[in-house]
């Protein structure tokens, strides 16, 4: 039976909530599993990097191996963080967009559909960069508001002339935003309404990942509606004269309705809270009635501030039975190709992340830690993968099986494996008996 779907009065959940407290760490390297590296001495990045506090993790207790993202829902964050979360994506996922809109405070009625909205860079048809060069999220604001100037409003029927809808273009951090479709009556977009993330496609044509299916025909419309928006304005003349690249037009994709979780306090019992630069994480999380901790200097990329990072996971430990930090950077490394970049961003997980979670938590008595990525992004495809993702437990009642480090190599040979990747989640609560 799926987790989200268990009654609160559950006798696992009534043991579990009886039972000594116990401290929950779970830390989320995004992206991290990956294949050798040629350019690493045949050593994938979780090798190649110095990880000691993730290997001691390993030898104190097991290393696994789960599958988050099962088919046929696309290889992203959004599906592989329900499952990291114990929630079955095949039974709650309706979309990545309407997950971002919880954490940028956007409600969504009956008839709405959320959209992710990309600041991207399009060049000979091609698509040259999903970030538009990491675009601030002061330009981008400027950006949306002249899309939702020029593009936002009432959406009228073919042929009636009626208005069917509103379009809502809402600013996000950096290139990330959102479209909101608001139906007056039902939206033309439906399940078969199929479109691309943008971070998949890299310096691909992009005329073969255009929407499709229902609804297509506006977001198309819409996308090459934004270029000429975008051709000539100001925060473009500045970048293309400061030598970065411009936001050429928005790429929509991640469409979806409003979901509906059951909160995780109520599903498995501990009290949580979520530390993440990522809209969408961050929506996941408070969707599950987890707290949102938002830290000065944490950017969603490789430049955020990975010891602020542990100091507030740390804190949060005081006041909430399980903190999950999620680290963007690693993912974001693979997508621009970088091997160095991601193993640079691995250590410093391990370094300002793992190690002061790893010191802190014994001081509350019982306590348990999970290292594990959501999904595969590996550098070779610079894209999301289907695939298994190596996991680490360690804490109290979790017995050591003799495994020296964390990486895909030891996750391969171990036999602790977790076909459907949401069910990892009650074991690691549970102790993985």
């Amino acid at each position: 039976m799926a987790p989200c779907r268990e009654g609160p009065r559950s006798p696992w959940l009534k043991l579990l909530r009886e039972s000594t407290v116990m401290k929950y760490a779970i830390v989320i390297p995004d992206g991290c599993a990956d294949e050798p590296q040629e350019t690493l001495g045949g050593k994938t990045p979780l090798q190649a990097a110095r990880t000691p506090n993730m290997d001691a993790i390993a030898r104190k207790g097991v290393v696994g191996r789960a599958n988050n993202v099962p088919e046929p829902l696309t290889p992203a964050s959004d599906v592989a963080t329900l499952s990291l979360f114990g929630y079955d994506p095949l039974q709650v996922y309706t979309g990545r967009a309407p997950l971002e809109t919880v954490a940028m405070g956007i409600t969504l009625g009956p008839h709405d559909w959320a959209i992710r909205c990309n600041l991207v860079t399009i060049e000979n048809e091609e698509m040259r960069d999903f970030t538009a060069g990491h675009i601030s999220s002061t330009e981008g604001a400027a950006l949306i508001a002249s899309v939702q100037a020029a593009l936002g409003g009432p959406v009228r029927g073919l042929g009636s002339g009626r208005v069917v809808g509103q379009l809502e273009f809402h600013p996000g951090v950096s290139y990330r935003n959102i479209l909101v479709y608001r139906g007056v009556e039902a939206a033309p977009f439906t399940t078969e309404t199929k479109t691309q993330p943008p971070h998949d496609i890299p310096d691909r044509p992009i005329h073969d990942y255009l929407p499709t299916g229902p609804g297509s025909e506006l977001l198309r419309d819409l996308m090459q509606r934004s270029r000429e928006v975008f051709r000539d304005h100001p925060v473009n003349q500045s970048r293309r004269a400061a030598g970065k690249r411009p936001a050429t037009q928005v790429w929509l994709w991640g469409q979806g309705r409003a979901p509906t979780l059951r909160p995780f306090a109520e599903v498995y019992g501990p009290r949580g809270a979520i530390i993440s630069a990522v809209d969408l994480v961050r929506g996941v999380g408070m969707l599950l009635g987890w707290k949102r901790i938002d830290v000065p200097g944490a950017t969603g990329y490789l430049d955020t501030d990975y010891a602020a990072k542990g100091r507030y996971s740390v804190a949060a430990l005081a006041e909430y039975d399980l903190v999950c930090v999620h680290i963007e950077a690693p993912d974001e490394a693979s997508h621009e190709g970088r091997a160095d970049a991601k193993v640079q961003a691995l250590e410093e997980i391990d370094r300002h992340i793992v190690g002061p979670l790893l010191e802190a938590l014994p001081r509350y008595g019982e306590w348990r830690i999970l290292v594990s990525p959501d999904h595969r992004t590996p550098l070779r495809t610079r894209a999301h993968a289907y695939g298994f993702v190596p996991f680490a437990v360690a804490g109290t009642g979790i017995a050591s099986r003799g495994q020296a480090s964390y990486d895909e190599e030891v996750a391969a040979a171990s036999t602790l494996v977790f076909e459907r990747g949401h069910e990892l989640m009650r074991q690691f609560l549970g102790g993985l008996r």
